[in-house]
């Protein structure tokens, strides 16, 4: 049986529509982020490919997304968004604050997609890739930021994001919700490339650098990763500062490009 809390909130969605939601976040989104503090650290990684004009693919999980939506308003990044339902929502929303948007989906759009971000990268815009989404499992790194990589032949940047004080959504991914006057921290990891022609050996290499990067990061700014039964735990002296809010159910999905749209 669905949560109470995901069996209301869809049908409020469903009645409101997408046109609804996007306003909703246009209209609350901006008041909080004016509370919030931003601190960045690993600058001199994103300085050194900026001063060359080399465009990035940022990569990041699926649940730290909208912390980075404020910290990289009107930066012109184009995000792979999902062709769900929910992708319509976040489009919305992703728009308002200045970032462009490439529609990709688990069951359809995913040839689309990639298409979209290699014009993206022609064009000389920054990429942004979660690679456990567009529907998890939560933090699990899929072939599609590295299938962009590829074809781009741009650099993955890996963002690690933590909060001072939030709220956690017990969805698949944990969003997470910055409280008010809370310190959203960022940080900037290492590069890593995937060859044009990268070979099986070269591809398993590049994943696990990835992935134990993302890992440093997460601990670097105090994103304590959640548990997989987060109703059933209590929280962590680290993670004191969070909240949950309730629960929502996704389905998984599995296919090795499109898997990387943030819903």
């Amino acid at each position: 049986m669905k949560p109470v809390f995901s069996r209301v909130g869809h049908a409020v969605l469903g009645r409101i529509g997408p046109a609804g939601v996007s306003l909703a976040g246009r209209v609350a989104l901006p008041a909080l982020f004016r509370t919030l503090r931003i601190e960045r650290t690993g600058h001199q990684h994103l300085k050194r490919l900026k001063q060359n004009g080399t465009p990035v693919i940022f990569v990041f999980w699926h649940g730290r997304l909208l912390p980075l939506i404020h910290a990289h308003r009107h930066d012109g990044i184009v995000v792979l968004v999902s062709e769900h339902r929910d992708g319509d929502y976040l489009a919305g929303v992703l728009h308002h604050f200045g970032f462009g948007t490439v529609r990709g989906s688990s069951t359809r759009g995913g040839v689309r997609g990639l298409k979209g971000l290699i014009r993206a990268a022609r064009a000389g815009l920054d990429l942004a890739i979660t690679p456990d989404g567009p529907r998890g499992p939560n933090r699990e790194l899929k072939l599609g930021a590295l299938t962009a990589a590829r074809m781009t032949g741009l650099p993955l940047v890996p963002v690690g994001v933590g909060v001072s004080s939030a709220w956690r959504v017990r969805s698949w991914d944990q969003l997470l919700v910055p409280k008010p006057f809370s310190t959203v921290r960022v940080a900037y990891g290492r590069p890593s490339s995937v060859p044009r022609h990268a070979g099986r050996a070269e591809i398993d290499e590049v994943i696990g650098s990835l992935k134990s990067e993302l890992t440093r990061l997460a601990a670097q700014v105090g994103d304590t990763e959640p548990s997989r039964e987060p109703e059933n735990t209590e929280p962590s002296r680290e993670s004191a500062g969070t909240t949950h809010l309730g629960e929502a159910e996704d389905s998984e999905h599995s296919i090795p490009f499109a898997d990387t749209g943030a819903s």
